[in-house]
């Protein structure tokens, strides 16, 4: 019988070091803590990155979704479509815009949308679709674009997992397109809470920034720093979704370290892979079959030989944590409501068996191996050999 460990094992946890301790304090210490020039710096680094005209921080990436969809006036009686395996959110954002959510299948092997299926759900008032980048693999993006392109439908990457995910060589939110990252703790960097607009289209970028603040067209900085004007006017009602040069002086340090985490992810799910395979009644993550970079924000298995529920509770006796990435939205009882069930097969099929592992950048080989040997031993258990 394998010896439980003392500690409890997160899904996942932040990987703060001394420069990002000294970056936020840099901060506090020059006094300047709301959105200014460190929030300027940190969307230049994202221009860089994904090769973006524009980049504008936000508050979340759910704020960034309200305030994509906003600008481009999607609203009642427009239809976007969206993967069903995604976090709520988004498909509240759609809710709460007026438009209705349509639901497209995916491939069960990778978790991503299918580009097949989303343009078999396309109508006169499809106005937008979401793909997801899920758990840092990136979709099929070329198939996604061009059916865009025919149908003149707006593209809006969900790039919440990609942060170091490439697609063909191209950087998730450098299509030219619309991209949203989230910085939630969970995520490949954080700024504690906050998200990222990247796009490539100058007069949405003028609408963006508006509604970010209220709809005044001048950040703090620039109506209250040197030679600043603290006049302004305000052309249409906006929110408050700005980010704070605090969270960007993390977001800044985290960002330097992006290689880093994500080399360390790597290795972490290698040796998940090498541990697990071959396992009866456990299936281990897909991969797109086309050129590609991984991300590896989440490692999500499926549990076929046992109740997933009984499968938690006996991770938890290990002392291990876990996750669920994600209920099938299509299934949420507001929407089953509101919009009707819509049947989802490989959705559905998946959505019944996925769970996510352990794993962040802190974590040592022991620890993986440790959570292998308590998957290994509870399915084992449960087949009674």
């Amino acid at each position: 019988m394998m010896e439980i460990r003392k500690d409890f094992l997160p899904l996942s946890r932040p990987s703060i070091g001394e420069a990002e301790i000294a970056a936020v304090t840099a901060c506090l210490r020059s006094r300047w803590i709301t959105t200014g020039p460190l929030c300027k710096t940190f969307e230049e680094r994202f221009q860089q990155l994904t090769g973006a005209r524009h980049a504008v921080a936000i508050c979340s990436g759910t704020a960034g979704m309200q305030l994509v969809l906003a600008s481009l006036g999607i609203g009642p009686g427009d239809e976007v479509i969206t993967p069903s395996l995604t976090f709520a959110s988004t498909v509240n954002m759609i809710v709460l815009s007026g438009a209705r959510p349509v639901f497209a299948d995916i491939h069960y092997d990778t978790l991503n949308i299918s580009a097949d299926d989303a343009e078999t759900r396309i109508t006169p008032r499809t106005k937008a679709i979401i793909p997801v980048h899920f758990a840092g693999a990136p979709a099929e993006m070329d198939r996604i674009l061009e059916l865009a392109d025919r149908h003149h439908l707006t593209v809006i990457e969900d790039a919440a997992h990609a942060l170091g995910t490439r697609y063909r060589g191209v950087h998730a939110g450098g299509f030219g397109k619309i991209a949203i990252f989230s910085f939630h703790p969970i995520k490949n960097i954080t700024t504690g809470e906050g998200g990222l607009i990247t796009h490539s289209d100058d007069p949405l970028e003028t609408r963006l920034r508006m509604l970010r603040f209220h709809g005044i067209e001048r950040d703090a900085w620039k109506r209250y720093g040197k030679s600043g004007n603290p006049d302004y006017d305000i052309e249409t009602p906006g929110w408050k979704f700005n980010l704070t040069d605090i969270q960007a002086a993390l977001g800044i340090a985290q960002l330097e370290r992006l290689d880093e985490f994500n080399r360390r992810r790597t290795e972490l799910v290698e040796i998940y892979r090498e541990e697990l395979k071959g396992i009866p009644g456990l299936e281990l993550p897909g991969d797109p079959p086309y050129p590609h970079v991984h991300s590896h924000h989440l490692f999500v298995v499926k549990i076929l030989s046992m109740d997933r529920g009984r499968f938690m509770e006996r991770l938890a006796d290990y002392n291990i944590g876990y996750g669920f990435h994600f209920p099938a939205c299509h299934l949420l009882k507001y929407v089953r409501e509101r919009f009707g069930v819509q049947r989802l097969p490989e959705t559905e099929r998946a959505a019944q068996a996925i769970l996510s592992l352990p794993l962040f950048p802190e974590m040592d080989d022991a620890d993986v191996s440790y959570v292998c040997s308590s998957v290994k031993t509870i399915l084992k258990g449960s087949r009674g050999d």
